[in-house]
């Protein structure tokens, strides 16, 4: 498939399911995942992910590893900003925290779905049509542009056009019934708010396979590396919401990081075909950039509320 032996695509979706099956074993029982086990679970995800890197290496190359870090490095500082829109749709659906698993486990596997079409029709019409690569370019500098200009949380999930839809199509409760999407109240079906959050997740999922899959594309044009990146990124992205989600707020320069990330692949992206950048220094770049992020938020927190009560000793 792409070039890459079917035994290679075997082996990662043999390795891939088993870590989805895992995760659902353990998380089997709606409860509110605890910031240890959070940390460890997101632990393993990164540890599994270094684990099959270096496989690649072994099987492929170096060029094939540095590309899969490199693209696993920006799809993990891109779904950073996932977390983010989650806690907006988690406070605007007012979900609770035993049941905020559920929604983050089948908004990552509709994510999955999504990231492998885009992946697969993306690098298809880069092998058709060259100039897609100057549409992918502009949408990471578009992207880019809107996260400086308006910061990426500021929308309303609650009032999406698929969940307005799914209010009209579908009988909807006041209450939540635990972790249940569904309810059924004299004879007939209801979907629950939860599922209403499920929605917008899904919903949001579209927006980030957008920029995240030419992010990816940027880097590498190797079906199988980008997808994998993708996968593995996102895979760890329900253990890093439990663990994140109260802490990246607190990060003031973190839309800024981003958006200049997808400036620099964007920029790759568009200047490919007379420049040659080596991945392996897109890599150094990337994470130079992250760290810059991380030491101004330190440096320069943001500053409270105006008329906040002050803490005195």
């Amino acid at each position: 498939m792409f070039g890459t032996p079917i035994l290679m695509w075997a082996i990662f979706s043999g390795a891939a399911l088993a870590a989805i099956l895992a995760d659902l074993i353990i998380h089997r029982h709606a409860r509110k995942v605890s910031l240890k086990a959070a940390l460890i679970e997101t632990a393993a995800w990164i540890a599994i992910a270094i684990i099959f890197n270096i496989w690649i290496y072994f099987a492929r190359g170096p060029q094939s590893a540095v590309e899969f870090l490199t693209g696993y490095v920006v799809e993990q500082s891109l779904s950073v900003d996932n977390i983010l829109v989650f806690l907006v749709i988690f406070a605007s659906f007012r979900v609770p925290a035993e049941s905020q698993h559920r929604v983050l486990y089948f908004g990552v596997a509709g994510a999955l779905v999504l990231r492998g079409i885009f992946v697969f029709a993306g690098i298809g019409l880069l092998q058709r049509f060259h100039f897609v690569i100057y549409i992918f370019g502009a949408i990471l500098l578009l992207a880019a542009l809107k996260m400086l200009l308006s910061g990426a949380h500021k929308s309303h999930p609650d009032r999406g056009f698929l969940v307005r839809m799914a209010r009209r199509i579908i009988p909807v409760t006041d209450n939540f019934e635990g972790a249940s999407f569904w309810v059924r109240r004299d004879g007939l079906l209801y979907a629950t708010p939860l599922f209403l959050a499920l929605v917008a997740a899904e919903a949001m999922d579209i927006v980030f396979a957008v920029d995240s899959v030419p992010a990816v594309l940027a880097i590498t044009r190797d079906a199988f590396i980008a997808y994998s990146s993708n996968v593995f990124a996102v895979l760890g992205l329900r253990a890093m919401y439990f663990v994140l989600a109260d802490i990246l707020p607190r990060f003031r320069f973190l839309d800024q990081g981003l958006a200049v990330i997808l400036l620099y692949v964007g920029g790759e992206m568009l200047v490919s075909d007379w420049v040659n950048i080596p991945t392996a220094l897109s890599l150094a770049i990337i994470a130079a950039i992250l760290a810059l992020m991380l030491v101004a938020s330190l440096l320069w927190p943001r500053r409270p509320p105006t008329g906040a009560p002050s803490v005195s000793a």
